[in-house]
C-alpha cells in the first residue's frame, strides 16, 4: 500500500490550490459591494440583480444556450454516423481520405478553423449568425462524438446484432432496437461533450458570428478587455455553479446507476 506522505499531502494541497483558489477568489469577489473588484466593501448580492437585468448578458446567454443544443445536436447525429461507418464499413475506396477529414479538426488550431470557415462563409454569401455558428460549431464537435462512440462500438458484440438479423428484423431496426440503446451511454457522452465544447468555445465564434449574434464567450470577453467589473465576477459565479450542480447531479446518477448494477448482478447470481 501506498503511504500518504507529507510529500504527497503538500503536492496534492497546492495541486487543488492552484486549480481552484482563483475561482475562490473570484466567488468571494462576486458579493462584494464595491465597484472595485480589488477592494472589499462588504458582502452584497447587488451584482448578481445587475446581471440578472442586463439584457445584453442574457440574451447573449440564450444565443450561446440555442447554438449548443442545436450544434451538439446535429454533431451527435452526424458523428454515431461516421463512427458507423468508420468501424463496421470495413475497408472502402476513401476511407483513408474520409477517417483524415473526421479526425482533423481534432488537431487543427482553431484559428487556422475560423478562419477557413469564415472565407467559406463569405465566398458562399452566408450572412454570419446563429445560422453560420451552429454551422462551425457543429464542423469541430462532430469529431469528438466520433471518437467517443468508434471506442464504444470497437468493443460491441456484433452477434448481438446478427441474433436481431436472424429473428428477422432489418437492419436498419437492428440498430434501432440493439445497437442504439447499447451505444446510448457512449451517444450521450458525445452530445454532452460537443454540448461543452459549444459553450465554452471562443476563437472559432468569433470568425462566424455577426452583429444579430453574439455567444456568451464573446461577450465575456469583450467586457473584460475593457477591465473586470463586479458582473462579470457574478456572472462567472453563476456559471460555476451551474457546472458544480451538473457535475454532482451526473455523479450521483451514475452511482445509483453503478449501485443498481451491482444489485441485479448479485441477484443473477444467486441460485434459484
Amino acid at each position: 500500500m501506498t503511504r500518504f506522505s507529507w510529500f504527497n499531502a503538500t503536492a496534492l494541497t497546492l495541486g487543488f490550490a492552484f486549480l481552484y483558489l482563483p475561482m475562490i477568489i473570484l466567488v468571494v469577489y462576486s458579493f462584494n459591494a464595491s465597484q472595485l473588484v480589488t477592494v472589499w466593501a462588504g458582502f452584497s448580492t447587488r451584482w448578481y440583480g445587475e446581471v440578472l437585468r442586463n439584457e445584453e448578458f442574457l440574451n447573449a446567454a440564450w444565443v450561446t444556450l440555442k447554438v449548443a443544443v442545436i450544434s451538439s445536436s446535429i454533431a451527435t447525429v452526424l458523428g454515431t454516423m461516421a463512427a458507423y461507418v468508420l468501424v463496421r464499413a470495413g475497408r472502402f475506396s476513401g476511407r483513408t481520405l474520409f477517417s483524415g477529414m473526421i479526425y482533423a479538426p481534432l488537431v487543427m488550431p482553431e484559428v487556422i478553423t475560423g478562419l477557413s470557415l469564415l472565407l467559406l462563409f463569405i465566398g458562399i454569401g452566408l450572412d454570419r449568425g446563429v445560422l453560420t455558428i451552429v454551422l462551425a460549431h457543429t464542423t469541430f464537435s462532430m469529431c469528438y462524438v466520433s471518437v467517443v462512440v468508434s471506442s464504444r462500438l470497437i468493443s460491441f458484440d456484433q452477434s448481438l446484432e446478427e441474433a436481431a438479423l436472424d429473428l428477422g428484423c432489418s437492419p436498419f431496426e437492428a440498430f434501432r432496437l440493439v445497437t442504439l440503446p447499447i451505444i446510448a451511454p457512449a451517444v450521450i457522452s458525445g452530445w454532452l461533450l460537443a454540448f461543452t465544447l459549444s459553450l465554452d468555445d471562443l476563437v472559432i465564434a468569433s470568425f462566424t458570428t455577426g452583429p444579430s449574434a453574439t455567444t456568451l464567450p464573446i461577450k465575456i470577453f469583450s467586457a473584460v478587455r475593457l477591465g473586470v467589473s463586479p458582473e462579470i465576477n457574478a456572472l462567472s459565479t453563476i456559471m460555476i455553479a451551474i457546472v458544480t450542480v451538473g457535475v454532482i447531479t451526473a455523479s450521483l446518477v451514475t452511482k445509483q446507476a453503478a449501485v443498481r448494477q451491482a444489485r441485479d448482478e448479485q441477484l443473477a447470481e444467486r441460485p434459484l
